[in-house]
């Protein structure tokens, strides 16, 4: 089974965790094409295509012009991302073995790198998948869909044809998702929290709990889908009558 979950806007350059190797990412040449082609745009044009301040939009056109560069600040991008899901990965109590089975068992979503493997290094950086390349004439979504899809169908094969989607829904467009869902099976939860008398999505808890699930199958070496049910957090657990097998809903009442 592979794993999938969403690259996080925030990112840091700094670490104290081990890692016990690194790896390159597969796709770096083309994340170097990208960002050339990314600094075509100019600062203030980064800041309303990314609907960011303008001193964010700044720091990242000044990150693109580096990028090429092989100075600079890498992390392993389990590391790198510091947004709630990751937080909750929470890779500080990974054990060597934790990283070497995540290493071949998640994907990581990001529109300059395309996939990254956890211990794939990488620099920081700040992209929207809307963007439009100037050079290339595509939006970011448009550039990837025929580089990945191939590559992500086969991987997922290798590890027994299932993938557990914990992305959120626009990382669908990096891929054909419907080649996808027809050559693997694909499992997607969904968290619930109960309130007002009906189910609601929060998007903050949807994090969290990915963030837990992800960390528990990597830790439990789960391979079973059917074991998925088995996932309990602060209050969520499987709800039967609401789940459906490629559809597990987990709810806190």
């Amino acid at each position: 089974m592979i794993l999938f979950i969403s690259c996080s806007k925030t990112m840091t350059e700094h670490s104290r965790i081990k890692v016990p190797f690194t790896s390159l990412p597969l796709f770096e040449t083309k994340a170097k094409e990208i960002a050339l082609d990314m600094v075509h745009y100019s600062a203030s044009e980064l800041a309303q295509l990314f609907y960011t301040k303008p001193q964010l939009a700044a720091d990242a056109y000044v990150r693109l012009l580096d990028f090429p560069s092989e100075t600079g600040h890498f992390l392993p991008a389990i590391l790198a991302y510091t947004g709630i899901a990751f937080k909750h990965i929470n890779p500080k109590f990974f054990t060597p073995e934790d990283f070497d089975y995540a290493q071949q068992h998640l994907f990581i979503s990001s529109f300059l790198y395309g996939v990254l493997r956890p211990l794939d290094v990488i620099k920081n950086y700040r992209l929207e998948g809307h963007v439009r390349l100037p050079q290339h004439e595509c939006t970011i979504f448009d550039y990837w869909k025929p580089l990945l899809t191939d590559y992500f169908i086969e991987e997922i094969k290798k590890q027994g044809g299932i993938l557990l989607n914990l992305a959120s829904g626009e990382m669908k467009n990096l891929f054909d998702w419907e080649r996808v869902c027809k050559e693997v099976r694909v499992i997607t939860p969904d968290f619930y929290v109960y309130k007002d008398g009906k189910p609601k999505s929060v998007i903050v808890y949807i994090k969290m709990c990915r963030g837990e699930m992800t960390k528990y199958i990597l830790q439990n070496r789960i391979e079973d889908p059917k074991l998925i049910k088995k996932f309990e957090w602060e209050g969520f657990t499987y709800q039967p009558r609401k789940s459906t097998p490629d559809n597990p809903v987990f709810m806190i009442k």
